[in-house]
């Protein structure tokens, strides 16, 4: 794969004053649950929480973060290959000044599409609030480099989304009959939380989002959590797989139908159900002993309750494609991210993100 497609498609000098050039690159936005959040819970009063050992096991001081890993998570290995640091979580009182220039991370484990998703994790950061704070921002940047250059900035933006794994599981299937399934049955639940989807995406448009990775909801009938409660020998829970399946290529169609208004590559969808599905398939093919065991965690396929000091941990974190009860491992993430670079149509559409910055690295060219 040729370097140049990992360059930055870099913005015009900023006017900066005081402020460094450094980081006048592309910035990088992530708005979601806690596949990609990286510390803004930290900061809560709330269950939902990685911020204690063995959490971040793996990073190189062996701290907890606050992400629901060993290690790193998909932004940051995105950030890893656009050539940047890691974005800080919006909530982190470093984030200020020429940091500011790099992005920001929004995410809050434990939220959804549906604002009443997560109500059990008490004090989280809703995606309507997500996007307010995106908002408060721009408008703290515009004090510092100017309502023009903090607009041309945003407009050049790299931006993940990942929401709606928990309106399933933490939702619709968190109990027997819950009050969404009383309500919806499960095609109208999709139809739904799609069309409320709807217009969080075109909100994020409407704040100066132009190329924006979407992320479909992966397995979720398959993760070791899902395979404690509902599972004898392995195979993934029925339902919720066909909750996953019926609701990804909505979601593929949603995206379409916007880019068809808005522009072509907008929205670009990642089928994260078709890349965890290959390490669920074939594991070993990928380099991993098992696709059902969480490394840490208690009970049946270590899926039982919350990852803790007291929890069994495994001795080798590459070889397991889960990390806790519902998210990967640093090394399934670093090939997640693979697929999200390089990726057929298959994989993630209408182009990969090494097609979008070269694409977007030639507008700039063009432009200057």
């Amino acid at each position: 794969m040729a370097s140049s497609w990992f360059v930055l498609a870099l913005l015009p000098a900023l006017c900066l004053g005081t402020l460094p050039t450094s980081h006048a690159a592309r910035a990088f936005f992530v708005f979601g649950d806690s596949l990609v959040d990286n510390g803004n819970n930290n900061y809560l009063v709330t269950a939902a929480r990685a911020d204690s050992p063995p959490y971040g096991i793996d990073t190189p001081d062996h701290r907890a973060t606050g992400r629901f890993s060993n290690g790193k998570n998909v932004p940051d290995i995105i950030s890893e290959h656009l050539g940047a640091e890691p974005v800080l979580p919006y909530l982190s009182p470093e984030l200020d000044g020429d940091k500011m220039l790099v992005g920001a991370n929004f995410a809050s484990a434990g939220v959804g599409i549906l604002n009443d998703t997560g109500i059990q994790f008490a004090n989280i950061i809703h995606i309507s609030k997500q996007l307010l704070y995106f908002q408060q921002y721009q408008k703290r940047l515009s004090s510092l480099i100017g309502a023009e250059q903090t607009a041309r900035l945003v407009h050049g933006s790299l931006v993940l989304i990942t929401l709606g794994g928990n309106d399933f599981v933490n939702n619709y299937y968190l109990v027997p009959y819950s009050a969404r399934s009383r309500e919806f049955s499960l095609p109208d639940y999709i139809n739904y939380i799609l069309s409320e989807y709807r217009q969080i995406l075109t909100r994020l448009y409407d704040l100066g989002a132009r190329r924006v990775l979407v992320q479909g909801v992966g397995p979720i009938g398959c993760v070791p959590a899902e395979l404690a409660l509902h599972s004898l020998d392995g195979s993934c829970d029925r339902e919720l797989q066909r909750a996953a399946e019926m609701y990804n290529p909505r979601l593929m169609a949603l995206l379409e139908d916007l880019n068809a208004r808005y522009g072509s590559g907008v929205f670009v969808g990642v089928n994260m159900q078709r890349i965890h599905n290959d390490f669920i398939e074939d594991p070993k093919a990928y380099g991993f002993e098992t696709a059902t065991q969480a490394c840490c965690g208690q009970g049946r396929f270590n899926g039982m309750g919350l990852c803790t000091v007291v929890s069994s941990l495994c001795a080798d974190r590459d070889a397991y494609v889960f990390w806790d009860a519902f998210h990967p491992t640093e090394r399934a993430n670093r090939l997640i991210v693979q697929q999200f670079m390089s990726g057929s149509v298959d994989y993630i559409a209408p182009m990969n993100l090494s097609t979008v910055l070269a694409v977007d690295l030639h507008k700039e060219q063009m432009r200057t």
